[in-house]
């Protein structure tokens, strides 16, 4: 099955989230499509130093959810790896949830509002990811459905996975046993890094199932790991970027 050293059925998940976008740039403006959204120069100096923090973490596998933006953030971390680094690979099961109406904020506040209430909304029946949107539930199949392929899949004990910052925080509400609206408690900074550990037992089918997922860190970002001067919201962060970007030009 593949287990960390010392174990005999214990899995690590270092779980990230890609590097620094632009949600409003030109292009993903006139496309009205924040999935074509790619890394700035600070997304990949944060995939950097990511992979700088991870360079001699052994893994055996490593994946992206198919946007772009994850792709280079995993690129960019492989290749600061000291260590053989896996074949890069493509599970869209992680991929954001679908937004439905696009939605061009006019300031970062009602950015980080309205991403804050939809966050909380998330365990309501029926909520969807904005107007129009994936529901929650439904991507929490999927992304379940992800997680226990991912361990279902022999061979293995570390794992690098770039996400995205909603499916991130539902994989760490989920990990802790809470419902979908605790997603909101969970920051995820651009360019962060989580681990999760799982234990893996035998069930009665002689296949294995998860025991238990156990949170050993959260939001780390090795760019910054006191996040001095770090006082917005990643979403807050994003727009602000934008719009002081468009000022000078």
């Amino acid at each position: 099955m593949g287990a960390l050293p010392g174990t005999t059925g214990r899995r690590r998940l270092y779980l990230m989230r890609h590097g620094f976008v632009d949600y409003t740039s030109p292009e993903v403006r006139a496309a009205q499509d924040p999935s074509i959204a790619y890394l700035t120069e600070q997304g990949r100096e944060e995939a950097r130093y990511a992979g700088v923090a991870l360079s001699d973490v052994h893994l055996d596998v490593a994946f992206h959810t198919g946007l772009r933006r994850t792709q280079e953030t995993a690129e960019i971390v492989l290749a600061q790896h000291d260590l053989e680094a896996p074949e890069l690979e493509k599970e869209g099961r992680f991929q954001e949830l679908r937004s439905g109406q696009y939605i061009d904020f006019k300031s970062a506040e009602h950015l980080a509002a309205t991403m804050t209430f939809q966050f909380e909304q998330a365990g309501k029946p029926g909520a969807t990811f904005l107007e129009g949107g994936e529901k929650f539930s439904d991507a929490m199949d999927r992304i379940e459905d992800g997680l226990k392929g991912l361990l279902s899949r022999p061979g293995w004990a570390s794992a690098l996975l770039v996400a995205h910052e909603v499916v991130n925080r539902m994989i760490l509400a989920w990990a802790i046993g809470a419902p979908l609206s605790a997603s909101a408690g969970f920051e995820q900074d651009t360019g962060c890094i989580n681990i999760i550990d799982f234990d893996l037992v035998p069930d009665e089918a002689g296949n294995t199932r998860i025991e238990r997922a156990m949170i050993k860190a959260v939001n780390l970002t090795p760019a910054n790991y006191l996040k001095n001067g770090m006082n917005l919201r990643s979403l807050e962060a994003i727009f602000t970027r934008a719009v002081d970007q468009a000022a000078s030009n």
